[in-house]
Protein backbone atom coordinates (compact mmCIF):
# COMPACT_ATOMS: atom_id res chain seq x y z
CA UNK A 1 0.00 0.00 0.00
CA UNK A 2 1.33 3.81 0.65
CA UNK A 3 3.62 4.87 -1.89
CA UNK A 4 4.20 1.84 -4.47
CA UNK A 5 1.34 -0.57 -3.87
CA UNK A 6 -2.49 -0.87 -3.85
CA UNK A 7 -3.90 2.67 -5.08
CA UNK A 8 -0.97 4.52 -3.56
CA UNK A 9 0.53 7.85 -6.10
CA UNK A 10 3.55 5.42 -7.12
CA UNK A 11 1.54 2.64 -7.78
CA UNK A 12 0.34 1.04 -11.13
CA UNK A 13 -3.71 1.92 -10.20
CA UNK A 14 -2.98 5.11 -8.12
CA UNK A 15 -6.40 6.01 -6.85
CA UNK A 16 -5.47 10.10 -6.70
CA UNK A 17 -5.71 12.58 -9.17
CA UNK A 18 -3.11 15.42 -9.85
CA UNK A 19 -2.84 18.64 -11.69
CA UNK A 20 0.60 17.54 -13.29
CA UNK A 21 1.79 14.65 -15.76
CA UNK A 22 4.51 12.32 -14.25
CA UNK A 23 6.96 10.92 -16.65
CA UNK A 24 8.10 7.84 -14.68
CA UNK A 25 8.51 4.64 -15.93
CA UNK A 26 5.92 2.16 -15.18
CA UNK A 27 8.24 0.37 -12.70
CA UNK A 28 9.57 3.09 -10.11
CA UNK A 29 12.29 2.82 -7.63
CA UNK A 30 12.16 5.14 -4.74
CA UNK A 31 15.06 5.31 -1.80
CA UNK A 32 15.22 7.11 0.88
CA UNK A 33 16.69 7.47 4.41
CA UNK A 34 15.40 5.57 6.77
CA UNK A 35 15.61 7.12 10.23
CA UNK A 36 15.22 4.34 13.47
CA UNK A 37 18.21 2.40 14.50
CA UNK A 38 18.02 -1.19 13.40
CA UNK A 39 19.70 -4.04 14.36
CA UNK A 40 19.76 -8.02 12.93
CA UNK A 41 20.02 -11.20 15.38
CA UNK A 42 20.97 -13.92 13.96
CA UNK A 43 21.63 -17.02 17.05
CA UNK A 44 20.95 -14.94 19.70
CA UNK A 45 23.49 -12.38 18.20
CA UNK A 46 23.23 -8.64 16.69
CA UNK A 47 24.91 -9.16 13.13
CA UNK A 48 23.68 -5.35 12.54
CA UNK A 49 23.42 -2.47 14.42
CA UNK A 50 22.90 0.73 12.35
CA UNK A 51 21.18 4.05 12.22
CA UNK A 52 22.19 4.37 8.47
CA UNK A 53 19.15 2.25 7.10
CA UNK A 54 17.73 3.41 3.56
CA UNK A 55 14.86 1.98 2.67
CA UNK A 56 13.56 0.95 -0.63
CA UNK A 57 10.34 1.34 -2.24
CA UNK A 58 9.42 -0.74 -5.34
CA UNK A 59 6.27 -0.79 -7.57
CA UNK A 60 4.38 -3.71 -6.41
CA UNK A 61 6.38 -4.40 -3.84
CA UNK A 62 6.58 -3.90 0.35
CA UNK A 63 9.13 -1.67 1.13
CA UNK A 64 12.85 -3.05 1.76
CA UNK A 65 15.53 -2.14 4.13
CA UNK A 66 19.00 -1.76 3.09
CA UNK A 67 21.97 -2.02 5.54
CA UNK A 68 25.43 -0.35 5.26
CA UNK A 69 27.64 -2.94 4.29
CA UNK A 70 30.16 -1.29 6.54
CA UNK A 71 27.71 -1.66 9.42
CA UNK A 72 27.48 -5.49 9.58
CA UNK A 73 29.55 -7.23 12.07
CA UNK A 74 33.11 -8.72 10.57
CA UNK A 75 33.04 -12.17 9.82
CA UNK A 76 29.66 -12.87 9.78
CA UNK A 77 29.15 -13.11 5.99
CA UNK A 78 30.60 -15.52 3.67
CA UNK A 79 30.32 -15.25 -0.06
CA UNK A 80 27.87 -17.67 -2.11
CA UNK A 81 27.64 -18.20 -5.55
CA UNK A 82 24.15 -17.63 -6.16
CA UNK A 83 23.18 -14.48 -8.32
CA UNK A 84 19.98 -13.17 -9.44
CA UNK A 85 19.22 -10.54 -12.00
CA UNK A 86 16.52 -7.94 -11.69
CA UNK A 87 15.44 -6.13 -14.77
CA UNK A 88 14.94 -2.37 -12.36
CA UNK A 89 18.13 -2.76 -10.49
CA UNK A 90 20.60 -5.33 -12.11
CA UNK A 91 22.70 -8.10 -11.03
CA UNK A 92 22.66 -9.45 -7.17
CA UNK A 93 25.07 -10.93 -5.16
CA UNK A 94 24.28 -13.10 -2.22
CA UNK A 95 26.11 -13.78 0.95
CA UNK A 96 25.80 -16.66 3.60
CA UNK A 97 25.64 -15.73 7.38
CA UNK A 98 27.44 -17.84 9.62
CA UNK A 99 27.44 -17.10 13.27
CA UNK A 100 28.72 -19.73 15.69
CA UNK A 101 27.75 -22.90 14.14
CA UNK A 102 24.82 -21.52 12.38
CA UNK A 103 24.75 -20.67 8.69
CA UNK A 104 21.72 -18.99 7.37
CA UNK A 105 22.39 -19.51 3.43
CA UNK A 106 21.89 -16.88 1.16
CA UNK A 107 20.63 -14.36 3.33
CA UNK A 108 21.76 -11.45 2.23
CA UNK A 109 21.89 -9.65 -0.87
CA UNK A 110 23.56 -6.66 -2.76
CA UNK A 111 23.56 -5.04 -5.87
CA UNK A 112 27.46 -3.71 -6.14
CA UNK A 113 27.26 -2.12 -9.44
CA UNK A 114 23.28 -1.53 -9.87
CA UNK A 115 22.30 -0.48 -13.46
CA UNK A 116 21.65 2.72 -15.03
CA UNK A 117 18.47 5.03 -13.24
CA UNK A 118 18.31 2.51 -9.96
CA UNK A 119 19.01 4.64 -7.18
CA UNK A 120 22.50 3.88 -5.41
CA UNK A 121 22.56 0.89 -3.87
CA UNK A 122 26.44 0.11 -4.21
CA UNK A 123 27.29 -0.79 -0.71
CA UNK A 124 24.02 -1.56 0.67
CA UNK A 125 22.07 -5.26 1.56
CA UNK A 126 18.93 -6.53 2.49
CA UNK A 127 18.81 -9.45 4.62
CA UNK A 128 15.89 -12.04 3.94
CA UNK A 129 13.77 -11.53 6.97
CA UNK A 130 12.69 -15.22 6.78
CA UNK A 131 16.50 -16.42 7.15
CA UNK A 132 17.16 -14.23 10.32
CA UNK A 133 16.00 -14.66 14.13
CA UNK A 134 14.58 -10.87 14.57
CA UNK A 135 14.66 -7.57 13.18
CA UNK A 136 14.20 -4.52 15.20
CA UNK A 137 13.24 -1.17 14.21
CA UNK A 138 14.25 0.54 17.06
CA UNK A 139 12.86 -1.60 20.50
CA UNK A 140 10.02 -2.62 18.43
CA UNK A 141 10.44 -6.46 16.46
CA UNK A 142 9.54 -6.32 12.79
CA UNK A 143 6.29 -7.80 11.86
CA UNK A 144 5.86 -9.30 8.48
CA UNK A 145 8.00 -6.61 6.74
CA UNK A 146 8.69 -3.40 7.81
CA UNK A 147 6.43 -0.75 8.08
CA UNK A 148 5.41 1.44 5.47
CA UNK A 149 5.88 5.39 6.98
CA UNK A 150 3.29 6.11 4.43
CA UNK A 151 0.96 3.49 5.42
CA UNK A 152 -1.95 4.59 7.51
CA UNK A 153 -4.41 3.01 9.60
CA UNK A 154 -7.63 4.72 11.23
CA UNK A 155 -9.57 2.47 13.90
CA UNK A 156 -12.87 4.78 13.98
CA UNK A 157 -15.79 4.08 16.00
CA UNK A 158 -18.98 4.92 13.97
CA UNK A 159 -22.68 5.73 14.83
CA UNK A 160 -23.97 4.30 11.68
CA UNK A 161 -26.11 1.28 11.47
CA UNK A 162 -24.49 -1.71 10.25
CA UNK A 163 -25.87 -4.56 8.61
CA UNK A 164 -24.42 -7.51 7.43
CA UNK A 165 -26.05 -9.98 5.32
CA UNK A 166 -25.38 -13.36 2.96
CA UNK A 167 -27.59 -13.83 -0.04
CA UNK A 168 -30.11 -11.36 1.43
CA UNK A 169 -30.37 -12.69 4.90
CA UNK A 170 -29.15 -10.90 7.64
CA UNK A 171 -26.35 -12.05 10.07
CA UNK A 172 -25.75 -8.76 12.18
CA UNK A 173 -26.75 -5.78 13.09
CA UNK A 174 -24.80 -2.96 15.25
CA UNK A 175 -25.14 0.85 15.88
CA UNK A 176 -21.87 -0.21 17.65
CA UNK A 177 -18.76 -0.35 14.83
CA UNK A 178 -15.83 0.20 14.36
CA UNK A 179 -14.66 1.52 10.66
CA UNK A 180 -10.81 0.86 9.70
CA UNK A 181 -9.54 2.84 7.13
CA UNK A 182 -6.26 1.94 5.95
CA UNK A 183 -4.23 2.86 3.05
CA UNK A 184 -5.16 1.37 0.00
CA UNK A 185 -7.58 -1.11 1.08
CA UNK A 186 -11.20 -0.82 1.10
CA UNK A 187 -12.70 -0.21 4.35
CA UNK A 188 -13.38 -2.95 6.88
CA UNK A 189 -15.84 -2.77 9.44
CA UNK A 190 -15.49 -4.52 12.91
CA UNK A 191 -18.79 -5.40 14.77
CA UNK A 192 -18.89 -6.85 18.86
CA UNK A 193 -19.77 -10.46 18.47
CA UNK A 194 -23.03 -9.76 20.38
CA UNK A 195 -24.16 -8.19 17.26
CA UNK A 196 -23.75 -10.79 15.13
CA UNK A 197 -26.83 -13.75 14.86
CA UNK A 198 -26.08 -17.03 17.05
CA UNK A 199 -24.99 -20.10 15.29
CA UNK A 200 -23.20 -18.49 12.23
CA UNK A 201 -19.39 -18.30 12.95
CA UNK A 202 -17.55 -21.77 12.67
CA UNK A 203 -14.10 -22.09 14.00
CA UNK A 204 -10.93 -21.87 11.30
CA UNK A 205 -7.39 -22.59 12.12
CA UNK A 206 -6.50 -19.29 9.79
CA UNK A 207 -3.55 -16.91 11.35
CA UNK A 208 -2.19 -13.90 9.52
CA UNK A 209 0.02 -11.37 10.31
CA UNK A 210 -0.60 -7.41 9.56
CA UNK A 211 2.75 -5.46 10.13
CA UNK A 212 0.09 -2.75 11.47
CA UNK A 213 -2.54 -4.71 12.89
CA UNK A 214 -0.61 -7.09 14.25
CA UNK A 215 -1.44 -11.12 14.03
CA UNK A 216 -5.30 -12.17 14.49
CA UNK A 217 -6.40 -14.92 17.20
CA UNK A 218 -8.27 -16.22 15.06
CA UNK A 219 -10.55 -17.09 12.17
CA UNK A 220 -14.01 -17.65 11.32
CA UNK A 221 -15.96 -19.59 8.51
CA UNK A 222 -19.69 -18.23 8.38
CA UNK A 223 -22.55 -20.95 8.20
CA UNK A 224 -25.39 -19.91 6.91
CA UNK A 225 -27.65 -22.63 5.92
CA UNK A 226 -26.41 -24.84 3.17
CA UNK A 227 -23.76 -22.51 2.29
CA UNK A 228 -20.52 -21.76 4.22
CA UNK A 229 -17.74 -18.94 4.16
CA UNK A 230 -14.11 -19.75 4.83
CA UNK A 231 -12.46 -17.48 6.51
CA UNK A 232 -14.75 -14.52 6.30
CA UNK A 233 -14.49 -13.22 9.78
CA UNK A 234 -11.50 -12.53 11.40
CA UNK A 235 -10.48 -11.17 15.25
CA UNK A 236 -7.30 -9.24 16.86
CA UNK A 237 -7.59 -10.29 20.78
CA UNK A 238 -4.81 -8.20 21.05
CA UNK A 239 -4.01 -5.91 17.93
CA UNK A 240 -1.11 -3.22 17.52
CA UNK A 241 -1.67 -0.12 20.14
CA UNK A 242 -2.60 2.00 17.08
CA UNK A 243 -5.69 -0.10 16.75
CA UNK A 244 -6.90 -0.89 19.48
CA UNK A 245 -10.33 -0.25 19.11
CA UNK A 246 -11.01 -3.15 17.47
CA UNK A 247 -9.61 -5.19 20.09
CA UNK A 248 -12.20 -8.49 19.93
CA UNK A 249 -14.42 -7.35 17.46
CA UNK A 250 -15.72 -8.92 14.36
CA UNK A 251 -14.19 -7.98 11.21
CA UNK A 252 -16.42 -9.21 7.95
CA UNK A 253 -14.48 -9.75 4.27
CA UNK A 254 -17.22 -7.67 2.09
CA UNK A 255 -15.62 -10.00 -0.92
CA UNK A 256 -17.78 -12.55 0.27
CA UNK A 257 -20.27 -11.14 2.49
CA UNK A 258 -22.37 -7.41 2.05
CA UNK A 259 -22.01 -5.03 4.51
CA UNK A 260 -24.00 -2.10 4.50
CA UNK A 261 -23.84 0.88 6.24
CA UNK A 262 -26.82 3.47 6.62
CA UNK A 263 -26.59 6.64 5.63
CA UNK A 264 -29.40 8.05 7.32
CA UNK A 265 -28.61 12.44 7.95
CA UNK A 266 -26.18 13.50 10.50
CA UNK A 267 -27.06 14.03 13.93
CA UNK A 268 -24.51 15.49 16.49
CA UNK A 269 -23.65 13.54 18.92
CA UNK A 270 -25.11 13.35 22.76
CA UNK A 271 -23.06 15.13 25.39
Amino acid sequence: MALTQGTGPLSRRPAGHANFEVASPAHQLYLEPFGPRVRVVVAGEVVVDTTSAQLLFETGLPPVIYLPMSDVRAGVMAPSDTTTHCPFKGDATYHHLQVGDQQRPDAVWSYPAPIDGCPPLAGLAAFDLRAVDAVYVEEEQVVGHVRDPYHRVDALPTARRVTVRVEGQVIADSQNAVLVFETGLPVRTYLPAADVVPGVLAPSDTVTTCPYKGTTSRYHALQVGDRRLEDAVWVYEAPDPSVAAVAGLLAFDDAKVEVVHDHAPFAPPRS
